[in-house]
């Protein structure tokens, strides 16, 4: 459910952590681009007829099992993920990479989760936040420099691109979903000074069909994940 808040509070999470300085940059696609990157039992959600697919860096901070108090692992991260629903309306994110700067997250891959080892960055100067990074081999890459503005009330586009509380996953046949539970993002808007990036391309995405919305948030700090769980099993033929 797109909503301001948590759809429900996650009271055991297997990992507690923070996310901090994120960046949100969102592309508008046709839905049919989208979707021929999905996985079965996955339908490409849309805003007004259009899909987005958004890259987000930004720093997890504090990473640790759910109940241990900080600190814990803090490194940068960077997703480039797409909205998607399932056929019975459960909406959530779908990751087409996932890229970090530590070996920890790699456990994710246990559930499909496409985490890649690169080298990342992110700096502050002049009022500037400043996001590079390259996947291990030297390709894809990203470069990425923004000024973060005033706060936003946030209006529908704004919580759509970035309210969603859970994320699906795939192995196999089997569809996973993995809940969180954190406090209301503090939107700010975010005036891009520099954007290069071939994360969208090694996805298998072409140039998007309008220019990217921006945002800036200087994070959430109570950022609660459940221990991921079957969302269906997909049936052997016959069945």
């Amino acid at each position: 459910m797109v909503s301001r808040t948590a759809e429900r509070h996650v009271a055991l999470p297997l990992v507690e952590a923070r996310w901090l300085s994120q960046t949100f940059v969102h592309w508008p696609y046709e839905p049919r681009i989208v979707q021929a990157l999905l996985p079965p039992g996955l339908t490409v959600d849309t805003f007004e007829d259009t899909a987005w697919v958004g890259f987000t860096p930004f720093v997890m901070s504090d990473l640790r099992p759910g109940g241990l108090p900080p600190p814990g692992w803090s490194f940068p991260e960077t997703n480039l993920r797409t909205f998607v629903r399932r056929a019975d309306g459960l909406d959530g994110l779908w990751f087409l990479s996932l890229e970090v700067g530590t070996a920890v997250m790699l456990a994710g891959r246990a559930i499909g989760a496409p985490y890649h080892l690169g080298v990342l960055t992110l700096h502050r100067e002049d009022g500037a936040v400043r996001y590079a990074g390259v996947r291990r081999g030297g390709y894809p890459s990203y470069a990425l420099t923004v000024r973060p503005g005033a706060p936003v009330a946030a209006g529908a586009l704004d919580l759509w691109l970035t309210s969603r509380w859970r994320a699906f996953t795939r192995t196999g046949r089997v569809l996973w979903q993995t809940a969180v539970d954190h406090e209301p993002w503090r939107l700010c808007r975010a005036d891009a000074v520099d954007l290069r990036q071939t994360l969208t391309a090694a996805a298998g995405l072409p140039a998007p069909s309008g220019p990217p919305v921006f945002h800036y948030s200087p994070g959430v700090h109570d950022v609660r994940f459940a221990p991921p769980r079957p969302a269906t099993r997909a049936r052997r033929p016959g069945r």
